[in-house]
């Protein structure tokens, strides 16, 4: 168990260390008077060292918990997400040593930061692995699936980087009504973390019973206020609110309310910032992107899909499979989950395909890698938590 608290202590120097040096990269960017003092600023140097430590820390965070549990700590939300993240921050740091561009961490480092929280609200206590996660291939399949995510990622930072830069965001349009549709879903992710800290805080706590999909009966026990019903549930805490839905058993009613109360939640937050700034929350991010090279940002796009790609590839398809086939005896199985690793890989080999062989570099680029990722973390959040499947257990 000590190790376990170590552990957790190491994430929380990470997750400081990760804000400090945005700030830092806040002030590479803001402070350059010129391209050659924006790539080789000072603020900057002091910003990756952060970083390095952060992400140092972070995988002593890994390490630890690894050797407390036994296994690789990628069998759960908290578990997975926390490992997107310190991939995420690994794949910036060896750009970052290739290109030198400072706005690549400013942009990064708060994704991560926001991974990383909405990790937390996910239970952390080490629990035994189920008898279908016992296989070497779980490590392999869930490690390289990660990577390769956390460097597609980081083509979608450099692709906002560019739209942010050559986007005109002083007149409305179609496409800076999408960029603030991005940034909202950024909210709505604060929006589950101040929700889950808020029903936690007052302890809010609602037990049912139900039937399973094996049609077993089991409990199940709500930290919001229940809004969907697990199937043929029956409330097992007296004044329990009642929920307004029953769901079928393809749906996890719990992780739906939870997904619904936090929709609500960043709705309110981004209405309050949108009063208190008077203005699209968009134009807040481009003056932060207004001396960034363009081409080096559409290179480090396309360059990050060539590298996560066939690292994806591998590890959510391939090794997938490979280990679907030991733990159930098929390579395929149309399970949710499965069928989202496919249209994502789909999604990129036609982002690689149009750049390819019809040009679409630049705007076009960009805006393909920024839905590429919208895609993954549909898979990470909606898909990992709502729809009921042979991943559930995640």
């Amino acid at each position: 168990m000590e190790l376990a608290k170590l552990s957790g202590y190491l994430l929380l120097i990470s997750f400081v260390a990760y804000l400090i040096a945005t700030a830092f990269f806040g002030g590479a960017v803001k402070g350059a008077k010129s391209e050659a003092s924006y790539r080789n600023n000072q603020w900057g140097k002091i910003a990756i060292g952060i970083t390095i430590l952060g992400f140092i820390t972070h995988i002593g965070y890994f390490a630890t918990r690894w050797m407390a549990s036994g296994h690789a700590p990628v069998s759960n939300m908290f578990e997975f997400t926390t490992a997107f993240g310190m991939m995420l921050v690994g794949a910036f740091i060896l750009l970052f040593f290739i290109y030198r561009t400072p706005s690549l961490g400013l942009f990064a480092l708060p994704i991560a930061v926001i991974i990383i929280a909405y990790a937390a609200m996910f239970p952390r206590e080490i629990t035994p692995l189920i008898p279908a996660l016992k296989s070497y291939w779980l490590t392999v399949h869930v490690i390289t699936a990660a990577l390769g995510e956390s460097i597609l990622a980081i083509s979608a930072v450099a692709g906002l980087i560019f739209l942010l830069k050559n986007v005109d965001l002083k007149k409305p349009s179609r496409e800076r009504f999408w960029l603030e549709a991005v940034i909202l879903s950024l909210v709505l992710v604060l929006g589950f973390v101040l929700s889950s800290t808020a029903f936690k805080v007052s302890g809010y706590e609602a037990e049912f019973t139900y039937i399973d999909k094996d049609e077993k009966q089991a409990k199940i026990e709500y930290n919001y206020p229940p809004l969907f019903g697990m199937h043929q549930y029956e409330a097992m805490t007296p004044g329990a609110m009642e929920p307004l839905v029953e769901m079928p058993t393809i749906v996890n009613a719990k992780t739906l309310t939870t997904f619904v109360w936090s929709i609500a939640m960043g709705l309110v937050l981004y209405l309050l910032l949108r009063l208190i700034f008077r203005r699209p929350l968009v134009t807040l991010f481009e003056p932060f992107a207004r001396k960034a090279n363009s081409q080096l940002m559409d290179e480090i796009g396309y360059r990050a899909v060539l590298i996560g790609f066939p690292v994806f590839t591998l590890g959510a398809l391939i090794f997938a499979m490979i280990w679907a086939h030991e733990a159930w005896a098929r390579f395929w199985g149309w399970d949710p989950k499965e069928v989202w690793a496919l249209i994502t890989w789909l999604f990129y080999a036609a982002f690689l395909h149009v750049r390819l062989s019809r040009g679409w570099d630049g705007k076009k680029s960009a805006w393909l890698a920024v839905i590429g990722f919208i895609i993954i973390m549909f898979n990470l959040i909606a898909v990992n938590l709502i729809i009921a499947g042979l991943h559930s257990y995640a």
